[in-house]
């Protein structure tokens, strides 16, 4: 068992462990002196070629790097043309889901809207009741779904 301990342990520590063996078997017997010099330096270069092999992988990581720019959805950008209740908080205009989220947050920052206590929850006015349903607070991930019912 104490072999399969030491065969778990890295490499780096293996040499260190076997000196001060060596050390304790050298005033007993001087023969095993010897041999535990010439296994030193044998195990020694696997450790340099362990680590040679490790200095490559790092740069094939480093030339990953430089990425292509993430390029929004069409779907997203697509004019969507708002019901006549959330056309009085974005406009009547077609515009795009994505700007009809931010003019939705612009009238809620605008008009203090944001619940003060739990900043998800979304405290309705009576535009954005309508929109909402008749709900007086829904959460800031339930607004987006149900703004998306009124866009054509």
């Amino acid at each position: 068992m104490a072999t399969a301990k030491k065969a778990k342990k890295p490499a780096a520590k293996k040499p260190a462990a076997k000196k001060p063996a060596a050390k304790k078997a050298a005033p007993k017997k001087a023969a095993a002196k010897k041999p535990a010099a010439k296994k030193a330096p044998a195990k020694k270069p696997v450790a340099k070629k362990a680590a040679a092999k490790k200095a490559p992988a790092k740069k094939k990581a480093a030339a990953k790097k430089p990425a292509a720019k993430r390029k929004p959805n069409p779907a997203f950008m697509k004019p969507m043309t708002p019901s006549a209740v959330l056309a009085a908080v974005v406009g009547a205009l077609p515009i795009p889901r994505t700007e009809i989220t931010k003019k939705v947050w612009d009238y809620i920052k605008k008009n203090k809207l944001q619940d003060a206590i739990n900043r998800r929850m979304i405290n309705a006015d009576e535009k954005l009741k309508a929109i909402f349903g008749g709900k007086g607070q829904v959460s800031m991930f339930e607004m987006t779904k149900l703004v998306n019912k009124h866009l054509k």
